[in-house]
């Protein structure tokens, strides 16, 4: 999912040419103070361009925090542009989901996805919960979290390891698709990549963008290969084979293969079908 200001209408049509997966218009971080009312107005004539330069592309509205002051108008200018979604930051409990898909249903609209920012500690600490509520998908945010605890942010990342990772525990207990923190270097493609290839082996299903450039590391990323996709078909292939003889374990490429091998090469398969699904 690719990041922009709201009020940046110069960036909504690289938004729509950008291959990202998903779009979202930010109402929050990246517009000041004084530039509220006008990014609400921005998402209300971006949305029309932008479905009509790239009608496939999902675009969500990143609302401010349910806490603050200009969050039930944000909700309804969102709600009024025909988004595909709202992204909530700065989660901290269930009843902000609740709040959100409340007003969803009161308008009769279907398909409006709900996306939980879980970027606090108490976000963290409750995120079982919210994710229980129901939002569809989710991130992790590192830059505010850290924020939160009073900690430092180093490229190990140590610091956010705990949470990033019960983050992605939660989501897969709770069916939430989860998407990985940002990485602010977006001249780095190497630090991307890094960062990416750890959010993906830790369980993450996406990454949070900031930057066109971004993109293509993050399809690329968790995209399985073509040597990967190719080697869990012929696994599953012969783990089938195998099973109608009545064996649970195969010896594959020199590997002992069970269940849980299995498992991920089905995972893969699924992956690799559904992208191909889409385009």
């Amino acid at each position: 999912m690719l990041f922009a200001p709201a009020n940046r209408r110069d960036l909504a049509p690289k938004l729509a040419r950008s291959g990202a997966d998903a779009a979202i218009l930010d109402l929050e971080d990246g517009v000041a103070p004084s530039g509220k009312d006008d990014a609400r107005l921005a998402v209300s004539e971006s949305l029309p361009t932008m479905a009509e330069s790239n009608p496939d592309l999902p675009v969500f509205v990143r609302v401010n925090a349910a806490s603050s002051q200009w969050f039930a108008e944000d909700l309804a200018v969102a709600l009024d542009s025909g988004a595909s979604g709202i992204v909530i930051p700065k989660i901290e409990s269930p009843e902000s989901v609740e709040r959100v898909q409340g007003a969803i249903d009161e308008r009769g609209l279907t398909g409006v996805d709900v996306l939980a920012g879980v970027e606090s500690a108490a976000g963290v600490h409750h995120v079982e919960a919210i994710f229980a509520a129901g939002p569809s998908v989710c991130y992790f945010g590192a830059e505010d979290y850290v924020a939160d605890i009073g900690g430092i942010r180093t490229r190990a990342g140590q610091e956010v390891l705990y949470a990033r990772s019960r983050v992605a525990l939660a989501a897969h207990i709770n069916d939430v698709t989860a998407l990985d923190q940002v990485v602010l270097e977006f001249h780095d493609d190497e630090r991307f990549v890094e960062d990416a290839q750890f959010g993906r082996a830790i369980g993450y299903q996406g990454k949070i963008c900031i930057h066109p450039s971004q993109v293509p590391l993050a399809n690329r990323c968790f995209t399985p290969t073509d040597d990967q996709i190719e080697r869990s078909r012929r696994l599953l292939d012969q783990h089938a084979a195998a099973a109608v003889q009545g064996l649970g374990v195969i010896e594959f490429d020199g590997q002992m293969v069970d269940e849980p091998l299995v498992r991920q090469a089905r995972r893969v398969v699924a992956i690799a079908d559904a992208i191909g699904a889409s385009r």
